[in-house]
């Protein structure tokens, strides 16, 4: 049987063309000498050759076996192995003594597993023969291969599952569109087994596979994205070169046909309408028309525009890049009195084109927009933005200086009123005629005040109050109504030695006027002053005058100062003129004219100082240089700011504001001594006629009799306050009823309970109230609201 499977394997491998003999002897020498011969060299050194009892090169294993035995691998024999059963074969190396057993007897190899290439394609083992008995080896050991032999037992794999891919539209036939690749794990170089072929399943005919490659390409022509965008597509790879009997596996190919600008944008009508107030502001929407265009993302971009029609420059359009929708504005403000519709034609056109599909049309198209301007209640419009009036500033109260006009825009043309907005003119110097807006003057104008008024002027209509406002510029003209004055010197000083005609002083004027032609004064000496004069005025003819003195020397023992009298007229029409008064100190001077002494007075006025400025100045000084006079000043400060307090209490008399405390608590309802009540025990002793403070006096009213109380030595305390209370609900001239009386005595355990007369029994109706009439005019309203409940109550 051992023979039988040694000569099967031997038949399996030779049908193999590289399969080598698995068995070969070699007891004969490879030289084809004797076993163990030299050979000679040429340096007549012999080699031996050393002798092999047996060799092998590999073995061939089909993979997947599906037997229930171990399947045979063959079988190891050494020439050392004379069946005695002294030879022991081992097996080292890949899956020895697990995956590969060798019977140690007889040298057969099985496998004990089912073996797949794909996992390992062969097996590397080490095998040598051995004594059995001592262990030593009979050959040396030699190495062997396993192959795994492959068959078909892979179907093709693709690298994903699911491919996407995409193609434009209206493509040519045979446009590529991707490449799909499946893998066989089998073995390519043996057989069919890993040869694969690509076929489409589903898709048809829309594109079309290469068997070979796996392209994918388009098989139909002017496939329109509008019309179908996704398509899924089955691709199948199949191994052993497609022929039956192959392993196959699939994939789903999905493919979306992106876009191209093929399709031109189109109105969906050919006419809008829409209306818009007249009041419209510019720049604002009147309303939005949309083409519609089958492409889509930048294909489908359009602009619109305007190209006709008798709104083009009334109206504007836009285009709104989110919604592509054509945004039309107002451009100029609308006017329904002047033109109540406008007609535009409007023009889209895609922006991006391709130009493989402008044989197709143009790619525009253009509608016509109508509009209709409805009227609204407009304010009234004035004939011009601003106004700007003049008027003089010695114009007399009520002058008119100007006027305005506004009319109502409307059909209606309603009537419009004119008045000025107090906020902008508060003085009320100005005010409007409401019919036919006159501006005339309420107050006299002052230039020099005021010379510029800006106010606004109102405008409404009567029905509906419409109404709008109009700015004013009223600008005062100047009129020479003031007399020129000194611009800044008023004093100045003399030499005792100053000779005749010799300049002590330039003086120059000033004018709160401001002619068109500028100031132009005149200086002069004033007329009663010329006679003996001792100093003399030259107009210098440039708005300046010179001081002269008119005499040589001059004695400041004799006079200490001068008044010069200069009369500075303006050129203008009406001429003013005023009389200034200069005043010139005698100061001793040197040689050359500076001054040397002068009277303190003179100093400081020329300094422009003042007597209290003076005063002020030498206190300072005073001060910071002596310390006691720092200390007598302080005290004289603290003393004049110390005043003698008020008392209090002025009269003893006067209790109304005491305060007074005892400081006494008491000792309760139970302390006897702490007060003496004799005098509530005895009521007699208390004055009937004494008058208080809160009651009308009893001359005005009459005091009410009360009854006489009988005299006790021991009245009962709870008697007396029972008689004091009935006098005082019977009382009118009793505080009111919500004043709490106190009677300074509760009684002993409270059996008195509540005293209050707020619970006593009488009511309001109980009092007459009518005696305040008889009070005076002070008393008159305290009488009507009494006087008038009670005639209330009785109607």
């Amino acid at each position: 049987m051992r023979t039988y499977l040694l000569l099967l394997l031997w038949a399996h491998l030779s049908h193999h063309a590289h399969t080598k003999a698995v068995l070969r002897r070699t007891t004969e020498d490879l030289l084809h000498g004797p076993t163990g011969a030299g050979v000679a060299t040429a340096e007549g050194v012999t080699l031996k050759r050393s002798k092999r009892g047996w060799m092998w090169n590999q073995f061939f294993l089909l993979e997947e076996y599906t037997g229930s035995d171990y399947q045979y691998v063959g079988k190891l024999h050494s020439d050392q192995d004379r069946g005695d059963g002294t030879v022991k074969y081992i097996l080292n190396g890949d899956g020895a003594g697990s995956l590969f057993l060798i019977d140690e007897n007889s040298g057969d190899i099985h496998a004990t597993k089912r073996l797949d290439r794909e996992e390992k394609a062969y097996y590397t083992l080490r095998a040598q023969a051995v004594n059995k008995k001592t262990g030593w080896p009979l050959e040396p050991e030699s190495e062997f291969i396993i192959k795994i032999h492959d068959i078909n037992d892979n179907e093709p794999k693709f690298s994903k599952d699911v491919y996407t891919a995409s193609v434009p539209e209206m493509s040519d036939v045979g446009t590529s569109v991707i490449q799909v690749t499946a893998t066989d794990a089998d073995d390519a170089t043996y057989g069919n087994s890993a040869k694969v072929v690509y076929s489409i399943l589903q898709g048809q005919p829309y594109f079309s596979v290469e068997p070979d490659t796996g392209i994918i390409r388009t098989a139909l022509s002017n496939m329109n994205r509008e019309s179908r965008e996704n398509y899924q597509v089955v691709i199948q790879a199949k191994d052993m070169a497609g022929q039956m009997g192959g392993l196959s596996g699939t994939t789903t190919v999905s493919i979306t046909l992106w876009d191209v600008n093929d399709n031109p944008p189109r109105f969906p009508q050919g006419v809008y309408q829409f209306s818009a107030p007249e009041s419209t502001e510019v720049g604002s929407p009147v309303g939005k028309i949309k083409a519609t265009d089958a492409d889509v993302g930048k294909n489908a971009e359009m602009d619109y525009s305007i190209i006709g029609g008798d709104g083009i420059d009334v109206f504007d359009i836009v285009t709104d890049t989110d919604s592509q929708e054509g945004v039309i504005t107002v451009k100029k403000p609308l006017d329904y009195e002047k033109k109540k519709m406008y007609v535009l034609k409007v023009q889209v056109e895609n922006i991006h084109l391709d130009p493989r599909f402008l044989s197709k049309g143009p790619f525009k198209d253009t509608a016509t927009v109508k509009i209709t301007v409805e009227d609204v209640d407009e304010p009234p419009n004035f004939e011009r933005p601003s106004y700007v009036m003049e008027v003089k500033e010695d114009a007399p109260i009520g002058s008119i200086i100007g006027s305005v006009s506004a009319t109502d825009p409307d059909a209606s043309r309603s009537p419009v009123r004119y008045s000025i907005d107090r906020r902008t003119e508060m003085h009320w110097l100005f005010n409007v005629h409401a019919g036919n807006g006159s501006i005339f003057t309420l107050e006299a104008l002052d230039r020099e005040e005021h010379s510029w008024h800006n106010i606004s002027v109102v405008a409404t209509e009567f029905n509906p109050k419409q109404s709008s406002r109009v700015p004013v510029y009223i600008r005062v003209l100047d009129i020479n109504d003031n007399a020129p004055t000194f611009a800044d010197v008023y004093e100045t000083f003399v030499c005792e030695n100053a000779k005749d005609g010799q300049r002590i002083q330039t003086v120059s004027a000033m004018d709160a006027d401001e002619p068109v032609g500028g100031h132009k004064f005149f200086f002069s000496l004033a007329p009663e002053a010329s006679v003996k004069a001792n100093f003399s005025v030259r107009d210098n003819r440039d708005n300046t005058a010179g001081i002269l003195t008119r005499r040589s020397g001059f004695n400041r023992l004799q006079q200490s100062s001068y008044l010069v009298p200069v009369v500075i007229s303006d050129g203008d029409y009406p001429m003013q003129s005023s009389t200034n008064t200069l005043t010139v100190h005698v100061c001793a001077c040197d040689r050359d004219g500076n001054m040397k002494a002068c009277s303190a007075e003179a100093l400081l006025r020329s300094a422009g100082l003042s007597t209290g400025a003076l005063v002020a100045i030498l206190l300072c000084v005073i001060i910071l240089l002596s310390e006691p006079a720092v200390l007598i000043v302080v005290l004289f400060a603290a003393l004049r700011r110390q005043k003698k307090k008020e008392p209090l209490i002025i009269s003893k008399e006067d209790v109304r504001d005491n305060v007074v405390s005892y400081n006494d608590e008491g000792g309760g309802e139970e302390d006897t001594q702490a007060f003496d009540i004799g005098t509530l025990r005895n009521p007699e002793a208390i004055e009937d006629n004494k008058q208080r403070r809160d009651i009308v006096p009893e001359s005005l009213y009459p005091p009410v009799r009360r009854a006489p109380v009988t005299s006790r030595e021991n009245t009962d305390v709870r008697d007396f306050i029972s008689q004091r209370l009935q006098d005082n609900d019977a009382d009118p001239t009793a505080p009111p009823y919500d004043s709490l009386a106190t009677y300074a005595y509760e009684g002993n355990g409270s059996v008195a309970e509540s005293l209050s007369s707020l619970g006593s029994a009488t009511t309001e109706g109980d009092h007459d109230y009518n005696y305040l009439t008889d009070w005076g005019p002070r008393f008159r309203k305290l009488a009507d609201m009494y006087g008038g409940e009670d005639s209330d109550r009785e109607s």
